[in-house]
């Protein structure tokens, strides 16, 4: 059966790895994946990724997310897929949504490459609201 959300498949991923305390989570690879996680490692909430081949054979690549805690507590509290494959959302510049009044952050699509909203807001773009975290 074929996947229709790997963003939010990923998200899950991290959302029940955290919840079971564990060191890291792995899950298939794509661009667009790994662009987000640059966007949660620059942010500060994940350690780090890195890319290591599955299968019986290692014929698929996948990436091992490093997660994060603070003093035995998910550096992530909240991660949830904002735009949707049933329904996208979409943003200009200006109005980007504010998470937690500034205290967490919204990933975006931008033409510009993946990246957060304070970083789409410097750069005056908007996009695709992928997905939003705190």
């Amino acid at each position: 059966m074929a996947m229709t959300d790997p963003l939010g498949d990923m998200l899950t991923r991290i959302r029940n790895g955290q919840r079971a305390k564990m060191d890291s989570v792995i899950t298939p690879a794509s661009k667009l994946r790994a662009r987000v996680l640059d966007v949660l490692q620059r942010e500060g909430y994940i350690r780090g990724y890195n890319e290591v081949l599955l299968g019986r054979f290692e014929q698929h690549k996948g990436i091992r997310i490093e997660l994060k805690y603070f003093e035995g507590e998910p550096a992530i509290k909240h991660v949830a897929r904002i735009s949707k494959p049933g329904r996208r959302v979409y943003s200009g510049s200006k109005e980007l949504p504010r998470v937690k009044g500034g205290l967490g952050i919204t990933i975006v699509s931008t033409p510009r490459g993946v990246l957060s909203d304070a970083e789409a807001r410097d750069a005056n773009v908007g996009g695709e609201v992928l997905a939003e975290v705190f």
